[in-house]
């Protein structure tokens, strides 16, 4: 079984915040520059993906199905499943900017994982629906000799982080120690005949995890 984690191409919200004032984040579309980004990126996922057959689970927020569609992945994709555990996380409806710069610096101190927003979701609760998915998704690809056996994920760059926190059972203190990927960048997993998971690259660290912890690139 292999994962192909995809974060979406730059959206309008990653350029200009005061735009989630205006726009819910699920409708937040792509920049021009983050058109450019999906599509130069299609011919590493083709060679990435192919032959096939592959199965596609896309976050539903806009960004991600435009990235998704602009890849023109089509030939190779055996299903598409709109997935909406593998969202952003949820910061709330239309947000005020004062507010919600005022929440980025309290989370930034509390600790992103058990900080909650005041209208929306903590990295916890990010936690707990990505582990069902991958809980679900495990058992489909095992159980359905139909299902592809290649899979790709469009997310977000701390959904991605959360899936592969979960997956190598990273502590808390590592996770938050970890950066997001940038617009359009990708991770590979594979999981060899003994169970074992491998990632291709590990995630940038802004410091050192408090406990210790390193990156593992491989878990039973």
């Amino acid at each position: 079984m292999r994962i192909i984690l995809l974060r979406h191409a730059e959206s309008l919200g990653n350029v200009d915040e005061l735009a989630y004032c205006r726009i819910p984040d699920h409708a937040l579309p792509l920049t021009p520059r983050g058109v450019q980004q999906a599509r130069a990126i299609a011919p590493r996922m083709r060679r990435l993906l192919e032959p096939g057959p592959v199965a596609a689970y896309v976050s539903p927020y806009l960004r991600t199905r435009q990235t998704f569609e602009l890849m023109e992945l089509g030939h190779l994709i055996e299903r598409i499943v709109p997935e909406p555990r593998l969202r952003e996380q949820d910061w709330g409806n239309l947000q005020d900017p004062v507010d919600q710069e005022r929440q980025k610096q309290e989370r930034h101190a509390f600790g992103h994982f058990f900080f909650r927003l005041a209208h929306g979701e903590s990295g916890a609760d990010v936690d707990d629906r990505v582990a069902g998915f991958l809980t679900e998704l495990e058992r489909r690809v095992d159980n359905d000799p139909a299902h592809p056996k290649n899979v790709v994920i469009v997310s977000h760059g701390l959904t991605m982080r959360l899936l592969c926190r979960r997956l190598f059972n990273w502590s808390i203190e590592l996770f938050e120690s970890l950066s997001n990927p940038p617009t359009c960048d990708f991770r590979v997993l594979e999981r060899d005949s003994t169970g074992r998971w491998h990632m291709d690259r590990p995630f940038t660290q802004w410091r050192e995890s408090p406990d210790g912890e390193t990156q593992i690139t491989q878990v039973a």
